[in-house]
C-alpha cells in the first residue's frame, strides 16, 4: 500500500504550518514543500528590523531551515523548486528545479496552495534599474541589506505609505538616510480613517522623513542601469534607493491558470475548512480570500498572523480531521520609531456599502496615570452602529504602551461586544500601566452617549 502524498507550493507561514500539522496527524505522510526561494519559514515581518540593523543577523529571523524540516520532521521541504503547472485532471504538478534548470511532474493524493502575495511592481520605464527594490520574501531582504551595507546611498525614496512602506522608511532613517516618501492618498495609512492617518503623517515628519501626499508616481530616472531619480506628478525625486511599498496581490496565477475558483481581488476562493472547489485541493494564506467577521463580506488580507491560523486549518483537515477557519477582523499594528499604530475592524468609508450608519468617538488620553514617569500621548478611535451600540472598529496611534490596547477591541469585536460592554469591562490598572479609565474604555464611555 502507498503512503499518502501531499504536495505544498511554498515554504512559508500557512504552507509549513500545514505540513507541520499534517506530519503530527500522520507520522507515515509523504510531505513535499516546493519553494522557489532559498527559505523556508521566515519572518518576513522583520525584514525592515533586519535591513535596519535592529536585528543584526538574518539567521534570526528564519524559525526552522529545510534542512531541520527534513532532518526533524520528515518533511522533504525543497527549496529553489519553482510550480509552473498544476494539472487537477491528472493531480500533478510540473516542477523546475531553480539549480539544475530541470523540470519534472510530480503526483500528489492532497495539494495545498501557500503561495503568498506578490508586491505590485509598476511596469514603467527603468522600473528594474539596480537600486530599485519590493520586498516580498526574505532574500529579497537580504539583498536589500546587500545593497545598502555595500553602496552606501545617502538619498532613499519611499512609493507607498502601507505598513511595509512606513517600517521601511523607519528603518533607512535609521541608518542615516535622506529619506522620502510618496503618498497618493491624502495621508499614510490607508487602512486607518484619515484623520488617524494624519497622526501618522505628523509621526513621520518627527523622524525626519519629507512626505509628499496626493501625489503619484510617474517613473523612474536611470543612468548606466541604476536609479538616480523617482518621477511623480508633481516633481523629480533624486534617489540611489527606491523602496517599493505599493501593496501586494494573492500569488494565484498558479490557481487560476488551473480553472480554480478566485474571488476579491483575484484572491483564490475557499470554504471554512480551506478547501477550494476542486476535490483534493485546498489553499491557505496570503493568495486566499478570507471572510470579514464584522462585515461578514469576503476580503483580501496578507498578514502572518492569518496565514498561520490557516495553515493549521488546512493542516488539520488534510489530516483527515476536522477545523474551520472563524474569519478576520483586519487586525494589525506597526511601529515608527517611537509611535505605535494599531487597527483593528471596519472604516469609516466601508459603511455605506454595507448600509450601515455609524457614531464615532475619538480622543486623547495618556498611556500610564499622567504623573507616572513615561506617561506618553495616545489617540483612540471607535465606531459603533447608531442604535445597536454594535461595536464597528477601532484605530489607536500613540507613544510606547498605546498599540496592544486594539487587542482589547479586537477581543470585543470577535465577541460581537457592544459599546457598553467595553464600558463595563474589567480591566486591569496600575499608574505604570494605564490611568484608572483605559483609554480604550474613555473612548467608550464619550462613544455611549452618541448611539
Amino acid at each position: 500500500m502507498t503512503k499518502e502524498r501531499l504536495l505544498v507550493i511554498g515554504g512559508d507561514a500557512a504552507g509549513m504550518s500545514a505540513a507541520s500539522k499534517v506530519r503530527r496527524q500522520k507520522p507515515k505522510a509523504e510531505i513535499i514543500v516546493f519553494e522557489r526561494s532559498p527559505h523556508t519559514s521566515y519572518s518576513a515581518c522583520g525584514m525592515p528590523y533586519y535591513i535596519g540593523g535592529m536585528v543584526e543577523e538574518v539567521d534570526s529571523l528564519v524559525a526552522r531551515t529545510p534542512a531541520q524540516f527534513r532532518e526533524k520532521y520528515n518533511i522533504d521541504a525543497r527549496v529553489e523548486h519553482e510550480v509552473l503547472e498544476i494539472d487537477p485532471a491528472q493531480a500533478k504538478l510540473r516542477v523546475l528545479n531553480r539549480e539544475s534548470r530541470t523540470e519534472s511532474w510530480e503526483s500528489y493524493d492532497q495539494l495545498l496552495i501557500a503561495t503568498g502575495a506578490v508586491p505590485f511592481c509598476p511596469e514603467m520605464a527603468n522600473a528594474h534599474a539596480q537600486g530599485i527594490f519590493g520586498l516580498s520574501t526574505l532574500q529579497s531582504g537580504i539583498r536589500v541589506r546587500e545593497f545598502l551595507d555595500q553602496e552606501q546611498p545617502k538619498q532613499a525614496v519611499v512609493v507607498g505609505g502601507g505598513y511595509i512602506g512606513l517600517e521601511m522608511a523607519e528603518a533607512l532613517v535609521r541608518r542615516g538616510m535622506k529619506v522620502s516618501l510618496i503618498q497618493k492618498g491624502e495621508q499614510v495609512m490607508e487602512t486607518l480613517d484619515p484623520d488617524m492617518g494624519a497622526l501618522v503623517s505628523e509621526a513621520l515628519r518627527e523622524i525626519g522623513v519629507t512626505l509628499y501626499l496626493e501625489e503619484t508616481l510617474q517613473g523612474f530616472e536611470a543612468q548606466d542601469g541604476r536609479v538616480t531619480a523617482v518621477i511623480t506628478g508633481q516633481r523629480t525625486l533624486p534617489a540611489d534607493c527606491v523602496i517599493l511599498g505599493m501593496g501586494t496581490s494573492p500569488n494565484s496565477h498558479l490557481a487560476a491558470e488551473a480553472g480554480l475558483a478566485l474571488g476579491v481581488k483575484g484572491a483564490i476562493k475557499v470554504n471554512a475548512r480551506m478547501q477550494t472547489d476542486r476535490d483534493g485541493i485546498w489553499a491557505a494564506g496570503d493568495c486566499v480570500e478570507s471572510m470579514n467577521r464584522v462585515s461578514g463580506r469576503p476580503m483580501h488580507i496578507a498578514l502572518g498572523t492569518v496565514a498561520n491560523k490557516q495553515g493549521v486549518v488546512a493542516g488539520t483537515n488534510i489530516a483527515g480531521g476536522y477545523a474551520t477557519f472563524s474569519g478576520v477582523l483586519g487586525t494589525a499594528v506597526s511601529k515608527i520609531c517611537q509611535y505605535e499604530v494599531a487597527r483593528t475592524g471596519l472604516l469609516e468609508r466601508e459603511l455605506p456599502a454595507l448600509g450601515l450608519e455609524a457614531v464615532t468617538a475619538t480622543i486623547r488620553s495618556r498611556t500610564r496615570a499622567g504623573y507616572y514617569p513615561g506617561a506618553g500621548r495616545i489617540t483612540v478611535k471607535l465606531l459603533a452602529e447608531k442604535g445597536s451600540g454594535r461595536l464597528l472598529g477601532g484605530q489607536i496611534v500613540g507613544l510606547e504602551g498605546a498599540a496592544k490596547r486594539i487587542d482589547i477591541l479586537a477581543t470585543a469585536l470577535y465577541a460581537g461586544l457592544r459599546v457598553q460592554d467595553i464600558v463595563d469591562l474589567d480591566l486591569s490598572y496600575a499608574p505604570p500601566f494605564s490611568p484608572v479609565w483605559d483609554p480604550v474604555q474613555t473612548a467608550a464611555r464619550q462613544l455611549l452617549s452618541q448611539v
